[in-house]
């Protein structure tokens, strides 16, 4: 229970010491132009993220880091487990990203200030109109240079077990042309959900990253079964 406690009081204590950063970022936008103010913005969110990580006690085991390119953006995805793989994998990735998130996350303030800045977008599963508005809005991103994180379950698999991953996800990778790396989230469910009244426990958690998905170089037939390649390659370490 103290964990939990510390932890939540961290996490929001954190977030309103950082509200000048949020102006120091809009000013950076401003005069130095969005390369800098992405970069100033990318680092201060991984920092965080990297401490509510440490906060967790979490033992973090990531496998197959070197497999994210060195150059290029890219699209990651993945299983979803927890609410702690927001900040599991803008801690551990190390690389500028932004996610595609549910659209709840914009009701809860500096968390949604922050997402904008990193350039995450919000989908809301009961509308098709604003998830297809979201998924083009999306290829601009990753046309843009911008790399994004995908969860194409839609929702939490808190037991473990990967449900079925919804073929339009994937047309963020097939319109814009980037090269997809699939990840794997194991453990992530027994740091936070799994536990009473969303108490923090210190768990093991895994991240493997797996090598990329060249789609540019896929054909027609390929392309349409990409969305169970990707989940096969995810479901691997969990089997």
């Amino acid at each position: 229970m103290l964990r939990s406690f510390k932890f939540y009081i961290k996490a929001l204590g954190s977030l309103v010491l950082l509200i000048p950063k949020i102006k120091k970022t809009e000013k950076i936008l401003s005069t130095d132009g969005q390369a800098f103010g992405d970069k100033y913005a990318y680092g201060v969110v991984q920092q965080w993220s990297a401490n509510r990580v440490k906060d967790s006690g979490a033992k973090v085991t990531v496998h197959g880091r070197e497999n994210i390119p060195d150059t290029g953006n890219m699209l990651f995805v993945g299983n979803h487990q927890s609410n702690f793989d927001f900040a599991l994998l803008l801690a551990e990735l190390k690389t500028p990203v932004g996610f595609i998130a549910k659209v709840e996350l914009i009701k809860i303030p500096l968390v949604r200030d922050w997402m904008y800045l990193i350039h995450c977008l919000f989908m809301d599963r009961s509308d098709m109109k604003q998830q297809l508005k979201t998924i083009i809005d999306g290829i601009g991103l990753l046309k843009n240079g911008y790399s994004l994180i995908v969860f194409p379950e839609g929702t939490r698999s808190k037991d473990g077990k990967v449900a079925e991953f919804k073929p339009g996800t994937f047309k963020l990778a097939t319109k814009s042309k980037v090269p997809i790396v699939p990840f794997t989230i194991s453990g992530a469910a027994d740091v936070l959900e799994n536990n009473r009244h969303y108490r923090i426990a210190p768990a093991e958690v895994h991240l493997y990253i797996h090598k990329p998905i060249d789609v540019a170089a896929m054909d027609k037939d390929e392309l349409s079964k990409i969305h169970k390649k990707v989940q096969d390659i995810v479901e691997g370490p969990l089997r």
